[in-house]
């Protein structure tokens, strides 16, 4: 008797060896182009909200991507901040790297030196690590960030704007590309580091002072500070008008798609009580991230606290590479990949630590100004471990914790103004041991609620918590051996002893300041 099989059990007779040859490979992992600005507080990007800065290519990663509500570098100096980056270790965590003008200590290995012996196409152009000296044990100089691709200029804009080519750079970078492995691309802008053209803003960029919303109220609202604050959002432009042309070099290489692009900045602006400073301002830093193969439920606001330790273990997730085989010492901060494929909220990501050691020069001994702090929820909780010496430098030596700026000079001014000092004050003057500020309600950090015994609960929450989780850290600082960070040399020798120096009559070797910031002898009655 003939036997005829079901036609379903035919086709599938048939079909299922050709199925199988078709199942989809596993997806290719992402290339990687990590956008880094130089001094930007959040929220000084247009998807913010920030009216008076146009930023349309970090807008549409934000768009098409997600944009992070709270992001924040634990070390706001350039230095210490894009160690962390490149290490996914806290400040603290670092040895040298801790502080500005550093050696970058040999026994960290960089992600992007790790992505290089894996096989990777890396590089960067302008501002990679810095600055600092990167020695091997052979005293060659290391490439923390990769190879560097700076050869295409063009002219500038404005004075004090780079003439480096950013886009041309990365199309460079390209072209030397294989397309076998993936790429991972620093793009460090110079834009809105100090110094500006003042007035381009306005007579280059087209802006007008009345755009600006709301001056900070710890600087005097006046046409030098708004015209200020223009120049910056005018160098803001100029890296996010690079950005676009990256963006859409990718797309019409038909990259994109599977490229995770991360844009963001190293610390806040470089105005007075801002950069190198430990406020909102200060750490609070614009994040963007798209990914358009890879991100679910793109043009999400995400609100769960993100540190800038995290994105070294991001970057070797989503390449599917293991840190600790790749020669990393471990890493601090967690990835980022769940959160980019979950819409829903990390309950363990709640909050995050903050803190810096020595920055520039201008103390005596060489002494940094040692912070710890911690965000969670509303408040913003700051340790000051040596209140004696002065946050932002010593007076005598130009404050040289603060650039020097138009705002630098008219905060300075307003100490002899009648009815102004307490600009002066909020970023020159000296600090109480600690501080404590509702960053919801007061975020540019004005009133300090830790003499409020209504928060006393809140201040020992906060301190208990930041103190259990630096001890597991393993914090020098916190473990009653900070003044190891005071100890470790510059790389500049130029920097080394300044302030004996310069109080024995040496002139001045740096050139971010300006002559009217040095003050005549110490301020004994501020003291």
């Amino acid at each position: 008797m003939k036997v005829t099989l079901p036609l379903v059990i035919v086709f599938l007779l048939v079909c299922i060896p050709g199925c199988a040859e078709s199942t989809p490979e596993d997806p290719k992992p992402p290339n990687i182009l990590f956008a880094i600005a130089d001094d930007v507080s959040y929220p000084h990007m247009g998807a913010y909200g920030t009216d008076w800065v146009r930023t349309p290519a970090f807008d549409r990663v934000a768009e098409e991507g997600i944009l992070f509500e709270r992001a924040y570098t634990p070390n706001a100096k350039c230095a210490p901040s894009r160690s962390i980056i490149l290490t996914g270790r806290n400040s603290w965590q670092l040895e040298e790297a801790a502080n500005h003008w550093p050696y970058f200590p040999q026994k960290f290995k960089t992600y992007a030196e790790a992505f290089t012996e894996s096989g990777l196409h890396v590089g960067y152009t302008a501002k990679g690590w810095g600055p600092g000296v990167p020695l091997d044990a052979e005293g060659n100089r290391r490439d923390l960030a990769g190879k560097a691709y700076n050869e295409h200029q063009l002219d500038p804009p404005a004075d004090h704007i780079s003439s480096n080519d950013y886009a041309r750079n990365f199309e460079a970078f390209l072209d030397a590309w294989s397309g076998d492995q993936p790429f991972v691309f620093w793009y460090g802008s110079l834009e809105p580091h100090r110094a500006y053209d003042f007035g381009a803003g306005i007579e280059v960029g087209g802006k007008s002072p009345g755009e600006i919303d709301k001056v900070p109220s710890f600087w005097p609202d006046n046409d030098s500070t708004r015209t200020d604050m223009l120049d910056y959002a005018f160098e803001i432009e100029h890296f996010d008008s690079h950005l676009m042309q990256m963006l859409n070099l990718l797309e019409e290489r038909g990259e994109l798609e599977n490229t995770l692009v991360v844009v963001t900045a190293d610390n806040g602006m470089p105005f007075p009580r801002v950069k190198g400073q430990s406020y909102e301002m200060s750490n609070h830093m614009p994040l963007a991230v798209m990914w358009p193969s890879g991100i679910q439920h793109s043009g999400r606001v995400v609100d769960d606290f993100v540190s800038f330790a995290d994105f070294a273990p991001t970057f070797f997730d989503v390449l599917n590479l293991d840190s600790a085989q790749s020669g990393m010492e471990p890493m601090e901060g967690r990835s980022l990949l769940r959160l980019m494929e979950n819409a829903t909220v990390d309950m363990h990501r709640d909050h995050v630590l903050i803190g810096k050691e020595r920055h520039d020069i201008g103390r005596p001994q060489d002494g940094g100004y040692p912070i710890r702090g911690i965000v969670k929820g509303e408040f913003l909780y700051i340790q000051n471990f040596e209140p004696d010496r002065w946050p932002s430098g010593n007076p005598e030596t130009g404050y040289l914790n603060c650039d020097g700026s138009p705002t630098k000079s008219v905060c300075l001014n307003a100490r002899t103004t009648p009815g102004m000092k307490q600009y002066w004050q909020l970023s020159f003057g000296k600090r109480g041991a600690e501080e404590l500020y509702n960053i919801v309600q007061d975020p540019e950090c004005i009133n300090n609620l830790v003499d409020d015994e209504v928060y006393a609960p809140i201040k020992q929450e906060l301190s208990a918590l930041m103190v259990q989780e630096l001890t597991a850290q393993n914090d020098p600082r916190i473990l009653g051996q900070g003044a190891i960070f005071d100890e470790y040399k510059y790389s500049d020798v130029k920097n080394q002893g300044f302030y004996e120096r310069y109080m024995a009559g040496e002139s001045m070797p740096t050139g971010w300041v300006n002559d009217s910031d040095f003050e005549d002898g110490v301020l004994e009655e501020e003291e």
